[in-house]
């Protein structure tokens, strides 16, 4: 059979716009190109901001990924200025993200994930009481009731007779779907049964940072502080209701979250074949126990696993120049001098774009040399899976115990071996145990935060080196965050008090990337080599893989200047 090449353009359900393209032979994908489509911009508009500012305009990159790059921001700020950041803001920090984490993959997986795996449609053919018995024998979730479940069913049947509203060009009856009606109807009730929690633990990031999304952050700690008795600090009433959210969320995710994971993956385990893609994993590393300058006491650990040998963590270091490059052989920017094939450290990065692709509306990038808005990122020149999965497999390989364990449990309630992460179930799978975790470090963290409150260490602030007078002249930091999407960092260098440069990795740009200079691909185009598509006018199965990397391209592409300067034009005459 003839080569076929399908075209899936927007790829919905994430953030941003992304176009895959793929070339089907006899039924199975032999190469992909994914392509980033949306041009927004950042890096340049900080250029001679004060470094302080930078995390309120970086953090807007996107209103899914809130807080991180806030974080990033100011930690690459105190690395310029060697600031050292509070135990108990540190603390607070810690919270704020692991919140994060938590929102953030049970968004993913009921609302931009699951109907890759649930058939909405298929759930009017359950039985309520049955569903009840279901969920109740892997739950003790208060709302797994036959009533609850009825009313989810007649929802859907209102929704249905209108055309399904947004869900009308989903890929109902398709025979990839596996999950008998009682799981689909489970499945759609606890989908809408997220949308009523997520709002509710985001609370935790307005408490401390005073909103959500994009709550407040400071070069140097936290904008807050605490005093148990006073109305205007964090006193006794919002650290209650911290707690309070803490028990809920650790419910959702143990008892709702956790459970249909493991009953959706239960009838995919065919998945654990496909989309595995690349064989190497980098992780920042997150969650300083002993101070941000100690990665060795991280919660994850920093480093990277090449070619699936998890007897080897490699160390990574951010700031040397041979470690980490940004490619453009195949993105529409240009480098200064024609060095377009060589690899650009971000401290030294440039943001110049040069569009080169076919005009809009075409049918194909087949044929164009360049094909993608996003740059390509690389650890000594290798291609790298970040997310979940990646942090995971450092974590395991390096012997943390707590991730060694969850990560066994899992696996050994699915029946499977630890080579299934390597794929798009493993991938699916990581970001819950990843979620787990998170929910344990979250109460530990809050914990710790507390005891600090009862002996009255509750410094939220470092002021040192606050004044730019203090600053030397020349100065440059990164800081590095591991995002819920994976490895996220910024690059800043400080000339006498502003921002003379500054760039944004991120970990979409790491995974959805065009190849590079070697034709070596990127995550999400390696992830797709080898997976069957039953259906080429409905390629659900591009969509499983891709989707379970939980893509960002809001983040990844960056041209914009609020006060309507001419940065750069893209012509497409």
């Amino acid at each position: 059979m003839a080569a076929t090449r399908i075209v899936v353009d927007p790829v919905t359900r994430i953030e941003g716009h992304l176009r895959v393209e793929a070339v089907v032979e006899n039924g199975v994908i032999t190469d992909a190109f994914s392509s980033g489509t949306m041009i927004r911009g950042l890096e340049k508009i900080l250029i001679g901001r004060d470094p302080r500012d930078a995390w309120a305009i970086t953090e807007r990159v996107c209103g899914v990924c809130t807080t991180v790059h806030a974080l990033a921001s100011v930690r690459s700020v105190e690395d310029a200025l060697g600031v050292a950041v509070p135990p108990t803001a540190e603390l607070i920090r810690n919270i704020m993200l692991t919140t994060q984490y938590v929102q953030d993959h049970v968004v993913h997986f009921y609302h931009l994930h699951a109907l890759d795996w649930v058939d909405i449609v298929n759930a009017l053919k359950a039985d309520p009481k049955k569903a009840a018995e279901l969920a109740q024998s892997f739950s003790t979730y208060d709302k797994n009731t036959p009533g609850h479940f009825t009313d989810v069913q007649n929802k859907i049947k209102q929704f249905a007779a209108s055309g399904l509203g947004i869900f009308n060009n989903g890929y109902w009856g398709h025979p990839a779907y596996k999950l008998p009606p009682e799981v689909n109807l489970i499945a759609v009730a606890h989908y809408l049964d997220a949308l009523e929690w997520q709002k509710e633990i985001v609370k935790i990031h307005a408490i401390f940072g005073g909103k959500n999304p994009h709550p407040n952050y400071l070069v140097g700690g936290v904008p807050c502080s605490i005093d148990v008795n006073e109305v205007a600090a964090i006193n006794s009433e919002r650290l209650n209701l911290v707690a309070y959210q803490i028990a809920k969320a650790d419910e959702f995710i143990n008892q709702v979250y956790i459970p249909d994971l493991l009953a959706v993956a239960s009838f995919y385990k065919d998945w654990a074949s496909y989309g595995g893609g690349l064989h190497n994993y980098l992780s920042y590393g997150e969650f300083p126990t002993k101070g941000y300058n100690h990665p060795e006491s991280f919660k994850y650990a920093r480093g990277a696993v090449l070619n699936r040998d998890l007897s080897t963590v490699y160390p990574v270091n951010t700031k040397d120049s041979q470690e980490i490059k940004e490619y453009i052989a195949h993105s529409w920017y240009d480098y200064d001098g024609g060095k377009n094939n060589e690899g650009m450290h971000p401290w030294d990065g440039e943001t110049n774009i040069k569009y080169s692709g076919p005009k809009p509306p075409f049918e194909t990038l087949a044929g164009f040399d360049k094909y993608s808005f996003l740059k390509t990122p690389r650890w000594k020149d290798n291609a790298m899976e970040v997310g979940p999965l990646s942090r995971l497999i450092v974590s395991y390989a390096a012997g943390h115990n707590d991730v060694k364990e969850l990560v066994g449990s899992v696996l050994g309630k699915l029946n499977v071996p630890v080579a299934a992460l390597f794929s798009t179930l493993g991938r699916t799978a990581a970001r819950g145990i990843d979620a787990a975790l998170a929910m344990v470090w979250l109460k530990e963290f809050y914990g710790e935060l507390i005891e600090r409150v009862k002996i009255n260490e509750v410094s939220t602030h470092n002021g040192e080196k606050w004044e730019p007078k203090t600053w030397p002249e020349d100065c440059q930091g990164v800081g590095m965050v591991e995002a819920p999407r994976g490895a996220l960092a910024h690059w800043i260098k400080i000339h006498k008090g502003a921002i003379d440069n500054y760039q944004l990795v991120v970990p979409t740009t790491w995974n959805g990337s065009p190849r590079d200079a070697k034709e070596q691909r990127s995550s999400f185009e390696a992830a797709l080599i080898g997976t069957p598509v039953a259906n080429l006018e409905q390629p659900v199965e591009i969509i499983r893989t891709i989707h379970s990397f939980d893509p960002c391209l809001a983040c990844a592409v960056h041209l914009y200047d609020p006060q309507g300067r001419h940065l750069s034009q893209v012509s497409f005459e």
